[in-house]
């Protein structure tokens, strides 16, 4: 039941709820996931939407047992206590992934740079997405990059500490923001002290010696056509 003339003028006197995917927003596809809409205690009635798609559960919880294409989108949840409704949550970025051939993933010119130094990560794909995105392991964000090529570059300047970790990558097309790629492979980036040349030379011959060659593309699917309405019936679990 959509909310009442007065209870939309009410909007905004209660706090909004958190919506979270679990494990991630990052789902592989044939994985399960969990969207799980929180509010305050005693909620009278919650709803959860997935916008641009016309559908919609009087639930908090939506349980997707297996992860395809089509539960990709933007979501968004509010509740209602009494005649009220909360404003709307953030909104929450269901992305697939898995759905085109992994990218790879490079440093320039080394894995191992000095403290101040400057590195560049270079996301490529074998075929012409104009969207990357990198992941450094413990962000919750990703850093984007457009480009009109097969790869985008991610300069890192005056490099610290804090930018040491395991750096992932994903390639995906502006007409389809939430199908993407499978990850690259985990690129190790290492912050040594001023003056540890010899260190960082050793760290990347290693890397070379000991790389795989990924694996060769799997080819494009899924950007043939926009996805179909589907039946709510089946879909939505309360956990």
């Amino acid at each position: 039941m959509a909310p009442s003339l007065p209870a939309l003028l009410c909007l905004g006197t209660l706090p909004k709820p958190s919506l979270q995917a679990l494990p991630s927003s990052l789902a592989p596809l044939k994985t399960q996931v969990t969207i799980r809409c929180q509010g305050p205690p005693d909620v009278d009635l919650y709803r959860l939407e997935k916008l641009r798609s016309r559908k919609y559960q009087d639930r908090p919880v939506l349980f997707i047992k297996t992860m395809e294409e089509s539960f990709a989108g933007c979501y968004r949840c509010s509740y209602q206590n009494g005649t009220l409704w909360s404003p709307p949550s953030n909104q929450l970025e269901l992305v697939a992934t898995g759905v085109y051939a992994k990218p790879s993933l490079s440093a320039q010119p080394s894995l191992a740079v000095s403290q101040g130094g400057d590195v560049t990560l270079r996301c490529q794909s074998k075929y012409s997405f104009d969207q990357f995105a990198l992941y450094k392991e413990g962000d919750t964000e990703p850093h984007k990059q457009s480009a009109e090529q097969y790869w985008a570059n991610f300069p890192i300047t005056a490099v610290t500490v804090a930018h040491s970790g395991i750096y992932r990558c994903y390639s995906f097309s502006s007409k389809f923001p939430y199908l993407w790629s499978a990850p690259s492979d985990p690129l190790e980036l290492v912050v040594t002290g001023e003056g540890d040349a010899v260190q960082a030379f050793l760290l990347q011959l290693l890397h070379t010696l000991v790389e795989v060659p990924g694996e060769g593309p799997t080819g494009v699917k899924g950007v043939g056509g926009e996805e179909k309405p589907e039946a709510l019936e089946g879909v939505f679990i309360i956990s």
